[in-house]
């Protein structure tokens, strides 16, 4: 449990000091400030821990989420559960944006998956954010930064739980207790349904599991003076050995996390009811299995899609677009979506092209590229845009049907995520790459820990609660 105020004093503390600070001349010989330093200071039992902003002109909202996640386990370190955060030296330049990026610097910085320990013992921490000018706004800055960073550590949850305790039918369940508990509608359709919409895409990579697959839909509907809809399409496969072109070895660990974008479409769903934005938002992730069997899809398949483009199969592995593909065509033609944004762990080819650090992005619409920009500039996440050019299209034609889920072997970010524009019906359109970002072996940034990343939750949020908050309709 973590609990944040802005009121209270305890023996903990957390400084953060600009590079060259002369606000601590005592320790300057030791301690310069450079970005993410920390340097601890005991003194009559109060424990400081210093940590580096680095250059006061180079400082970000990201950047000093950072700072204090490095701040707190700082203090963990030395079983330090409770502290003050100050954040006077941050307050004049970044206002109550300096809150947000505490709380989600405390909580992100705080958490560790380790759900399956015989010992684990739930721990308590209280933290006071001084340096704030307390009122009526920051109370509800507080409030929402920590629904937020709920939301992020719930599909962080759910991209770290074994596949074994998280089939379909199992997150399915989980959406809806969740989607019930914050006022969002849920509905669960099951594979006799998409068998009767001939969601032919999905069902053919469904059929190689015996554990029923599930398509959710997430509905948050909460303003109807408005006839835009945004649908986030986010990628479900629980788990997924690549069926008959089976993953390498040394890829399998990974299999478990395949459903980083449903999560990540979740997650964002949840924390827009939990603060109550203003939006119309529906959410679909069809959530299947990727195995082998008797029953199992086969390069050189042709299925038909929901939309009736007959899709030639060269390859098993890319079965996740074949999922979002009828995922979209759900999205468009039975939720009346306005613009369509699928997010998924797609291709090996994103990582090495970004590494783990940065997204892909391919987007029909300049203009939603720019908001979507401006959001990321607010969570901090790094995203990077691929190019649509016409030649690319022909990498994903087929001899013998509309299109292949395999393009040649270059440009397999781009191809894919063409594949999935084929289907989106010419409606602005954005697809976003996280196979580099949802998980990391070694975090890249102190707010991340070891496995998932709850990558897409916070850039989405932003983007629909700033469209919000553009159009005057913020509370």
């Amino acid at each position: 449990m973590i609990n944040i105020e802005f009121e209270g004093t305890c023996k903990s503390q957390i400084a953060f000091v600009y590079e060259d600070s002369d606000a601590f001349p005592d320790i300057k010989e030791v301690f310069t400030g450079e970005f993410l330093a920390g340097f601890p200071q005991l003194c009559q039992n109060r424990l400081t821990v210093y940590i580096g902003l680095g250059k006061k002109e180079e400082l970000t909202g990201r950047k000093l989420m950072d700072a204090v996640s490095k701040g707190v386990r700082e203090l963990k370190k030395y079983n330090r559960y409770e502290a003050e955060a100050d954040l006077s030296p941050v307050w004049e330049s970044f206002g109550l944006q300096s809150a947000r990026s505490a709380v989600l610097g405390i909580k992100l910085g705080l958490y560790e998956y380790d759900a399956y320990h015989s010992g684990r013992k739930e721990e308590s921490y209280r933290f006071f954010l001084k340096g704030v000018e307390k009122s009526a706004e920051a109370e509800q800055c507080l409030k929402k930064a920590s629904n937020l960073a709920d939301s992020v550590l719930y599909a962080r949850e759910l991209v770290n739980t074994p596949g074994n305790l998280l089939t379909p039918e199992l997150m399915a369940e989980n959406m809806e207790r969740r989607a019930k508990k914050l006022g969002v509608q849920a509905e669960i359709l099951d594979a006799a349904q998409a068998q009767e919409l001939g969601m032919g895409a999905f069902l053919a990579v469904a059929s190689s599991s015996g554990n029923p697959p599930k398509l959710i839909v997430l509905r948050y509907l909460a303003d109807p003076d408005s006839k835009e809809r945004t649908a986030l399409v986010g990628k479900g496969v629980t788990l997924d050995t690549g069926g008959y072109c089976l993953k390498s070895p040394g890829t399998m660990f990974g299999i478990k996390g395949d459903m980083a974008g449903g999560a990540a479409v979740a997650g964002a769903v949840f924390a827009l009811a939990a603060n109550k934005v203003k939006t119309n938002v529906v959410a679909v992730i069809p959530a299947c299995e990727n195995r082998i069997s008797d029953r199992s899809f086969a390069p050189g398949d042709v299925i038909r899609s929901m939309s009736g483009k007959m899709i030639e199969i060269r390859n098993t592995d890319c079965e996740g677009r074949l999922i979002l593909s009828d995922a979209v065509t759900y999205a468009i033609r039975k939720e009346g979506a306005t613009r369509v944004l699928d997010i998924a762990t797609l291709t090996g080819a994103v990582v090495g092209a970004l590494g783990f650090s940065t997204a892909g992005v391919l987007t029909n619409s300049d203009e939603w590229w720019d908001e979507f920009s401006e959001a990321a500039k607010v969570s901090g996440e790094q995203y990077w845009r691929l190019p649509i050019f016409p030649e690319y299209e022909d990498l994903i034609k087929s001899a013998i049907a509309d299109i292949r889920n395999l393009g040649e072997n270059y440009c397999g970010t781009i191809s894919a995520g063409l594949f999935i524009k084929a289907f989106a019906q010419d409606l602005p359109w954005i697809h976003l790459d996280i196979a580099g970002t949802a998980w990391v072996d070694k975090p890249v940034f102190e707010h991340q820990a070891v496995g998932a990343t709850g990558a897409g939750v916070t850039t989405l949020y932003d983007m629909l609660e700033g469209a919000n908050r553009r159009s005057g309709k913020s509370d």
